[in-house]
């Protein structure tokens, strides 16, 4: 029986690539081209578009091989390269968004928890309707924010993955996708 090689890690593909291996580039792309325009598309709203805004973070990839430190994982890099175009098309569209204050009937701000349900938060709606009733309450979510919960929850990063992607404290990471997910419970509250 053939003893079967392991698939090599992101981190030393990147390498091969930077040195000129398009081969092992090509297995980055492979890798990353669905999950990035899925992240892209929860951004901006648009599968075309996500679609060129890959492509595009596959060129800037590609030219920045050389200055990629293998001391950082290659999808936080790849994510930060992918959240940045996403980002500055928003700017440049100017989205308008709703603020994340909840308060309760008195006037006092609250939180509640929204489960964590995995990797993908969709993918256990077997209701159409409230799939959509959440994509749009995410939609109408503060880009900082609307960006943390597509992080964690269609991009698949951990917290400390988030954390270095944005290049803020842990328990911030914590504290804002928390108040992300109680203004999403309190959105779809009808369905819940």
């Amino acid at each position: 029986m053939r003893e079967r090689k392991p698939s090599p890690t992101d981190e030393e593909l990147a390498a091969w690539a930077a040195a000129g291996d398009r081969e092992a580039f090509g297995l980055l792309v492979e890798r990353y081209q669905r999950r990035l325009t899925g992240f892209l598309a929860q951004i901006v709203g648009d599968l075309e578009l996500a679609r060129e805004l890959t492509q595009e973070t596959f060129i800037r990839v590609w030219g920045a091989l050389g200055r990629f430190d293998d001391s950082y994982r290659f999808s936080t890099w790849i994510f930060r390269i992918a959240h940045n175009l996403g980002v500055d098309h928003l700017r440049r569209r100017r989205v308008p968004t709703t603020s994340l204050q909840v308060e309760d009937r008195d006037g006092r701000e609250t939180q509640r928890d929204l489960e964590d349900r995995g990797r993908d938060p969709l993918g256990h709606l077997e209701n159409r309707e409230l799939a959509e009733a959440l994509r749009r309450s995410i939609e109408m979510l503060r880009p900082e924010y609307r960006e943390l919960v597509l992080l964690r929850h269609f991009a698949g990063l951990s917290y400390r993955e988030i954390a270095e992607l944005e290049d803020m404290p842990l328990g911030t990471v914590k504290n804002k996708l928390f108040r992300a997910h109680s203004v999403l419970r309190e959105a779809l509250a009808e369905y819940l």
